[in-house]
């Protein structure tokens, strides 16, 4: 079971992951991100939140990694996974606003 910090490329998602203090966690963004973090694992490219799928691609994405708590950072991602609170707790999903 995972932990998905949102956001990866800001500093506030490393100070998170670091108070996390955990080998379970991953950071991915939909932004922009290098390749080689990618291919590597360091980070995972989410789903863009202007996508009107956005939230069912979430689930998916979430549900694929055996995902089990977000931490979403862009206040985008923040209002749509939290509107969708009840159907990601459905999955076993918790998803936490900061």
């Amino acid at each position: 079971m995972f932990t998905l910090i949102t956001a990866a490329n800001s500093a506030e998602a490393y100070q998170l992951k670091g108070k996390l203090a955990s080998d379970k966690v991953l950071l991915g963004d939909y932004a922009d991100l290098p390749e080689p973090l990618i291919k590597s694992g360091a980070m995972l490219a989410l789903p863009n939140p202007s996508s009107p799928s956005y939230t069912h691609r979430m689930l998916s994405f979430c549900l694929d990694r055996n995902i089990t708590v977000v931490y979403p950072l862009r206040p985008e991602e923040k209002k749509q996974l939290t509107t969708a609170g009840q159907l990601f707790s459905e999955y076993g999903i918790t998803i936490f606003c900061r």
